[in-house]
């Protein structure tokens, strides 16, 4: 063997399980939004989905009481007994569910969660139904743990929900999960307990399909929504259902990395199977700061939910009023998913046609210094994801410049009439 062919050899080859997934489109526009604020720009993000708010301070004081008393070693895989006692409550208390603590599951956050789900359940070329718009990493997961992902579109006009004919549809032999998003990242949009009842009627009819509910946005709600988890709408789903949740939206506690889950105690031990050889147990002082944020006072949440619901009305009311764009009032979480295919088309004042939500984001960011996330990231090109999950100030000139930048747009006829003129 050649020299050459040895080291062609050693080269590194990713796994094939990889081909089609690349770093998340979100991460790569936060990363030129850094290297744009190293070149000095103005840059306004609202493209991450994280909340501004800190982590409450009686969390923060929970966390260092578990530190001071020597809390920082292992613990259960899955999570300790006094976070899952909590999670029990929770459930009791939020959704009317009863779980005993072997169908609990702890991780490091909601997304390892369904990563241990899908890794613990799907055989290659099991089917996962997923909404179109969706969250980016339902679709990648799947991928990684040889599932396939079943895109089923969900119309504006339908509120960017299911519909049971759609549903039925989708479903075949090879179906294993659905997955549920509610309030959704990225649209916003909700199920009431009555927009979820032909969806479950269709669901008990197949009783191989499992249901994963992901509620992580649970209370971030607005105008009185009322909040449904499928598990508690219809008992019969119970014992096929995956109930998702976790502190880090409604706590602003996204660095802690906790989440937590229930489910049947069969797929709540594959779980924990995973995990184990993943990560072992989450952090040990997380968990503790998860115990108060479960258990103490929860004023900061129903406050920083009202601050968002004003943030939505700001942002949307902005985004209707610029010619082009169109954006539904979101039931819930703290993201906007507006319209923009009017503007697809037309030209940028240096010459360049925007041929798609892509690079109409593109010319947000480079021209007016606005990061947003292309709707074509969430399979639903012609639109774009505007998080509120900031300051009423950075949203007003955020909202401001995008305004801005599309007024200086042409379409093709305007151009050419413009430089004949000239002529």
């Amino acid at each position: 063997m050649t020299t050459t062919s040895i080291e062609a050899r050693a080269q590194f080859a990713a796994a094939e399980r990889l081909a089609s997934i690349a770093v998340s489109p979100i991460m790569r526009i936060m990363s030129f939004c850094q290297q744009l604020r190293r070149e000095g720009r103005d840059v306004i993000s609202l493209a991450a989905g994280e909340p501004d708010f800190d982590t409450p301070d009686h969390i923060k004081e929970a966390a260092a009481r578990a530190m001071r008393a020597g809390a920082t070693k292992y613990t259960s895989h899955d999570g300790t007994p006094e976070l899952k006692a909590a999670v029990r409550d929770k459930f009791r208390r939020d959704n009317g569910l009863e779980f005993t603590a072997d169908e609990i599951a702890v991780s490091a956050g909601a997304k390892h969660l369904i990563f241990n789900a899908m890794m613990a359940s799907l055989n290659p070329g099991d089917e996962v139904i997923m909404p179109v718009p969706y969250w980016i990493s339902y679709v990648d997961i799947v991928r990684i743990a040889g599932g396939v992902a079943v895109l089923v579109p969900c119309a504006e006009e339908d509120g960017f929900r299911f519909t049971a004919a759609a549903l039925e549809r989708a479903i075949t032999p090879r179906t294993r999960w659905i997955i549920l998003n509610s309030p959704s990242n990225p649209t916003g949009a909700a199920y009431s307990a009555a927009d979820y009842a032909p969806l479950l009627a269709v669901l008990l009819r197949h009783p191989h399909v499992w249901v994963m509910a992901d509620d992580i946005y649970e209370h971030i709600v607005y105008d009185g929504f009322r909040f449904a988890t499928p598990a508690a709408i219809e008992p019969g789903l119970r014992q096929r259902t995956l109930t998702i949740n976790g502190v880090s939206k409604a706590y602003a506690m996204t660095g802690w990395r906790i989440g937590y889950a229930a489910g049947p105690r069969s797929l709540i031990g594959a779980m924990g199977v995973v995990q184990g050889q993943v990560t072992s147990c989450p952090s040990s002082v997380s968990q503790a700061a998860a115990v108060e944020a479960l258990q103490g006072p929860q004023d900061s949440v129903h406050e920083r939910c009202k601050a968002f619901e004003l943030r939505r009305n700001l942002v949307v009311n902005a985004l209707n009023r610029i010619p082009g764009i169109a954006c539904r009032l979101p039931e819930g979480s703290f993201f906007a998913f507006a319209r923009c295919s009017d503007l697809i088309g037309r030209t940028t004042p240096d010459g360049t046609v925007l041929d798609s939500d892509a690079t109409f984001c593109e010319f947000l960011l480079r021209t007016a210094g606005v990061a947003v996330v292309p709707g074509s990231a969430f399979g639903a090109p012609g639109h774009f994801r505007l998080s509120y999950a900031t300051s009423n100030a950075e949203l007003e000139r955020g909202c401001e410049r995008i305004a801005k930048a599309c007024l200086t747009l042409e379409t093709y006829h305007d151009r050419r009439t413009n430089q004949h003129s000239a002529a």
